[in-house]
């Protein structure tokens, strides 16, 4: 004789029989409405598989009915776009950089362009708005290693800095200190603290500097001058000022004296077009360049 379904006294609905710590499960069959849509998914679905791209192969994948690419739709974006800018650009690219400042309409085309550029290429060490971080020159103060006119930069960009192009910037600080370097310890920390006092900052209780300055100028003069105003042909800093690309207090100086400093930058031309090139230097040029 067949078991009647046990019949829910609240509900009215029949249980599944299934209990759990007094608890039982109702039978409630989901909506008619939500099971249509569902078997209507699964139709879509294959429907879907059939048109669209959607099964990896071991060397390839199915390409669907449509023959449709996503990568295609990108490129096809791309040369549209390209198609949009190819006046300004061909204009950009055989306009001497400083003209360009000079021409309104070409002026913001570049700006609008080196903009994009610096945050799809540069941003990830210089940060978004340029301002930098330690080992990264801030690009937004009149601060320049190679000079901030918008030749210096234009070469700065292209080539890059001691990146193995001959190109690039050249020019590196020396380890000073070590078991091969020209001065010893206390040495190095008397120079470290005349550094200071270049910059007008506090140095260390007792410093010796006129020590300090005798090391440096036999030391650090032919590249940073006796004044320490620097040299930018050969990417020496000046000392004297507050823009410090790794820091400026005294354990940071002593660190840089005593092993050098040698940061790299690649260059762009191998990466971008030459009127990409010349829209970032435009752009960052107009950050602070200048000087």
């Amino acid at each position: 004789m067949a078991v009647q379904p046990e019949i829910d006294p609240a509900t009215g609905r029949t249980t599944t029989g299934h209990e759990w710590d007094g608890i039982k499960e109702l039978n409630s069959p989901l909506p008619k409405w939500w099971l249509y849509i569902f078997y209507a998914t699964i139709v879509w679905s294959i429907g879907y598989w059939v048109v669209y791209p959607a099964w990896p192969l071991v060397t390839n994948y199915t390409k669907g009915a449509f023959g449709y690419s996503s990568r295609q739709e990108v490129v096809r974006d791309l040369d549209a776009l390209k198609a949009l800018r190819a006046e300004r650009s061909t204009a950009l690219a055989s306009t001497p950089l400083e003209d360009i400042t000079k021409n309104p309409t070409l002026l913001t085309f570049a700006l609008a362009q080196g903009k994009a550029a610096f945050g799809d290429n540069c941003a990830p060490c210089h940060g978004l708005g340029a301002a930098g971080s330690r080992g990264f020159p801030n690009l937004r103060d009149d601060s320049w290693l190679w000079g901030g006119g918008i030749q210096d930069i234009h070469q700065t960009i292209a080539y890059g800095i001691r990146n193995g192009d001959d190109r690039a910037r050249q020019g590196n600080m020396p380890p000073l200190g070590g078991p091969n370097g020209v001065l010893k310890t206390d040495e190095i920390v008397t120079v470290a603290n005349y550094v200071l006092s270049m910059s007008g900052q506090t140095t260390r209780p007792g410093a010796d500097l006129a020590k300090g300055k005798e090391l440096f100028i036999a030391n650090c003069s032919a590249c940073h001058g006796e004044d320490g105003r620097g040299n930018r042909d050969l990417g020496a800093p000046n000392l004297t000022g507050r823009n410090w690309v790794y820091g400026s207090d005294e354990k940071t100086i002593i660190e840089t004296i005593t092993l050098g400093r040698g940061g790299v930058m690649p260059g762009w031309t191998t990466r971008l077009d030459e009127t990409t090139v010349k829209a970032l230097a435009v752009y960052v040029h107009a950050l602070g360049g200048g000087q």
